[in-house]
């Protein structure tokens, strides 16, 4: 599929059925990729970073507040309104008042990494809890186990196969969070450099920001995948996929 969308990118540029300076030739994006990479790269880290940090702190914080949500009723009620509220307040509308409250540095690109990040994790995280079989918990208790074995024990990792669905969702909305606060007040990052080379009608450079930009959601998309292969090698998805495997 990559090798056919390239194929056709390259086609509609050769036969110039679109004009240059809208939709430039794969030749040209590389072109800037290799001329401009120390440039791209170091703005590629500013975004990397924001991400890495809204995501962290949204896995952190979500989860302990899902926790919260499950083991109390009045903490739930009193909570989920409130998120449901952030999560469906568009962020592209509350970016400019973080930038005037925060200023133009990391801070505000990261808050909204947070925010976007934050609601598929909490609703993963509250159902994985939730999901876990009455009957376990009542056997556990039964042989007297505490309130934080039970969660150590059977909660927390019958609600990895459902939290790792959230994280998936989460890491490549951290980078949308970034690139949100970049467009609105930056002076690094990749989101800088897409809207500068919108500015100039610079597509070869655009093209080329996009293009890392997309990488770094592929790349974090599959860390995360990697580490639900690595902390559910029991789950029953990886063993269909093995079985799966072996059948072809």
């Amino acid at each position: 599929m990559l090798v056919g969308c390239l194929g056709i990118w390259w086609l509609i540029s050769a036969a110039h059925l679109v004009k240059a300076y809208l939709v430039p030739s794969p030749a040209a994006t590389a072109e800037v990729l290799t001329r401009q990479w120390p440039y791209l790269s170091h703005n590629a880290w500013v975004t990397l970073y924001e991400t890495l940090i809204g995501f962290a702190v949204a896995v952190v914080v979500g989860v302990a507040a899902a926790v919260l949500m499950v083991y109390s009723r009045n903490v739930e009620a009193a909570l989920y309104p409130l998120l449901l509220f952030a999560q469906v307040v568009p962020k592209i509308a509350v970016a400019p008042l973080f930038v005037v409250w925060l200023g133009f540095g990391l801070t505000p690109k990261i808050l909204i990494a947070v925010l976007i990040a934050f609601f598929p994790v909490v609703i993963s995280a509250v159902t994985g809890l939730k999901s876990v079989d009455p009957e376990i918990l009542d056997l556990a208790a039964t042989m007297g186990a505490d309130t934080w074995k039970t969660f150590a024990k059977i909660r927390f990792p019958g609600s990895l196969p459902y939290l790792f669905s959230g994280l998936k969702v989460a890491v490549t909305l951290a980078v949308t969070g970034a690139l949100v606060g970049e467009f609105v007040g930056a002076n690094e990052g990749l989101g800088f450099v897409i809207l500068q080379a919108n500015g100039n009608l610079d597509t070869p450079t655009l093209f080329a920001g996009l293009l890392v930009l997309t990488a770094i959601g592929v790349v974090l998309f599959a860390a995360v995948e990697l580490a639900e292969r690595w902390a559910l090698p029991w789950h029953a998805s990886r063993r269909g996929r093995g079985a799966a495997a072996t059948t072809l």
